[in-house]
């Protein structure tokens, strides 16, 4: 299977993104959709990078999400649970990796499956492995897995830090 890049986000080469938003081509085109991260950088020291999405006739990027999230951390030698970046049927924005730093050297990369967002008989299932370098001068590897809880069409598709604004590249590819 082959894939087909979509869409590029600007890369601003700046801080001044509050959010990058895909609110075009997700549709019955492609079963599965994959997101890629490049050299996202936070303004903000010790923030967190997080998705979102929006159901066909919704208005906001709120849908609920069940998650769960673990990491590897170079820093202190640890692989553990992330119990405060999951959640059970919550609507907010969904962790990715935290802990993120802002210097020069401190960036995300990594990757985002979405699969069958245009299915409107099952929930969308959805998951992700990241790499950054953290605030705490560690190599941090976060790994996310769920399901948006809706039988909707998901058509839209939010990032964006918990805090300030970002920059970097994001890619949208479609698998089929």
């Amino acid at each position: 299977m082959a894939m087909t890049l979509i869409t590029n986000s600007a890369d601003t080469d700046s801080t001044d993104l509050s959010s990058i938003a895909f609110t075009s081509s997700i549709d019955s085109t492609y079963k599965l959709y994959i997101f890629k991260f490049i050299n996202i950088g936070p303004a903000t020291n010790n923030t967190a990078f997080q998705v979102q999405f929006n159901a066909a006739s919704q208005s906001e990027y709120n849908e609920v999400i069940t998650s769960t999230q673990f990491r590897a951390n170079s820093a202190n030698g640890t692989l553990s649970y992330s119990a405060g970046s999951d959640q059970a049927q919550g609507s907010s924005y969904q962790t990715l990796e935290t802990a993120l730093g802002n210097a020069s050297v401190e960036s995300l990369s990594g990757t985002m499956w979405l699969f069958n967002p245009s299915d409107t008989t099952y929930v969308k299932h959805f998951c992700s492995t990241v790499s950054g370098f953290g605030e705490t001068a560690g190599e941090l590897n976060g790994y996310m897995g769920g399901y948006i809880n809706t039988t909707g069409a998901i058509t839209g598709v939010s990032f964006k830090m918990d805090s300030g604004n970002f920059d970097g590249t994001i890619k949208m590819y479609g698998v089929g």
